[in-house]
């Protein structure tokens, strides 16, 4: 997701990933991943269409959504000022093997925070202020204007 929050922008491409008509591009963890001209539109080569994680995302940014307008947001100013992902707790199953073995069936959970800021009006830059001076040069200046003896 990028900096500025654009909802719609934002819904609009999850939706045209799970048409797949847009494709997200895959940097990182590419053992497997297979190449799609899709991608060159992001300057990439690989890319995939995660159903699972995009509709996820998906609910998650038109829950946003909907919780900017109850709050009484203007939602054509709102800004998503920061996403933040975290490890959550794994959740414990277990799966049954063969020869009476039983082994783990984990999941990676997460916890995603999406910080939601209301864009505020330009504010005009102030008209620029004569120079500064510090106690010392205040002093050299009326010393030099009063002509005191030295």
């Amino acid at each position: 997701i990028n900096a500025e929050y654009m909802g719609k922008k934002a819904i609009a491409y999850y939706e045209a990933v799970l048409e797949h008509k847009q494709i997200i591009p895959f940097r990182r963890h590419l053992k497997g991943t297979g190449r799609n001209t899709q991608a060159k539109a992001f300057k990439c080569v690989f890319g995939r269409w995660p159903e699972k994680s995009v509709t996820k995302m998906h609910s998650l940014l038109k829950n946003l959504h909907s919780n900017a307008e109850a709050k009484g947001l203007d939602t054509e100013k709102c800004v998503i000022t920061n996403v933040v992902i975290q490890r959550a707790a794994q959740g414990r199953r277990r799966t049954y093997r063969a020869h009476g073995r039983i082994s783990p069936y984990k999941s990676s959970n997460c916890h995603v925070q999406f910080y939601l800021t209301e864009k505020a009006e330009g504010v005009k830059k102030a008209e620029k202020v004569g120079v500064r001076l510090t106690k010392r040069q205040a002093g050299q200046q009326r010393l030099a204007i009063g002509g005191g003896s030295s």
